[in-house]
């Protein structure tokens, strides 16, 4: 079957099964977003409607900290999930801004027709279940490097763990979401 998302769709058949005619049924509920490089989907203050599937490109999501300077806070490239689940789940202000770091398509689902869609698609609700934990997963693991490992070793840890970030991404942008300084991780750069 041809569908317009073929990364979305099969990322979902790794996780739950998904017939031909419920593809369609799905294809109902989500939209197609293109975004040129640096274009934003949410900015701060607005409200996060959606969840976010990377199809391709890459995402980010960051807040500007008490000195104004940007601090990133995820990434998300392709068959990764991106939101403000916070502003999405209570429908409040968003704290955080999310863009585009290179020219990205997207699928979105609408928060407010999920009830829905998950009606209509009870599997949807399992994978989502196991897309919140291994997100959640993440999460944990990122706030316990963070305690746990010095600068360096963050470093050290992201280049191993997400190489095709350094082909992609600029370097001020994982700097911020290192913790470091753009010039003390052109440092650790050049040590390797």
């Amino acid at each position: 079957m041809s569908t317009n998302y073929p990364d979305f769709i099969a990322h979902i058949r790794r996780y739950v099964e998904l017939s031909d005619q419920e593809v369609k049924v799905l294809e109902k509920y989500v939209q197609p977003v293109e975004l040129k490089r640096r274009e934003y989907l949410i900015k701060e203050g607005e409200v996060c409607r959606n969840n976010y599937f990377v199809e391709r490109g890459c995402l980010r999501m960051f807040f500007y900290n008490d000195k104004m300077v940007e601090q990133t806070t995820q990434f998300a490239i392709e068959t990764w999930w991106l939101s403000d689940y916070f502003s999405l789940a209570r429908q409040s202000p968003s704290e955080y801004s999310i863009q585009a770091v290179e020219r990205s398509f997207v699928v979105a689902v609408d928060y407010s027709l999920q009830d829905k869609l998950f009606s209509e698609l009870p599997q949807l609700e399992h994978y989502f279940r196991i897309m919140m934990q291994r997100a959640l997963a993440a999460s944990q693991l990122r706030v316990k490097m963070i305690y746990q490992l010095s600068k360096e070793e963050m470093y050290t840890h992201f280049v191993s763990s997400f190489p095709q970030f350094f082909q992609r991404v600029p370097q001020y942008m994982i700097a911020s979401y290192l913790g470091l300084t753009p010039e003390y991780m052109s440092e650790l750069r050049k040590r390797r």
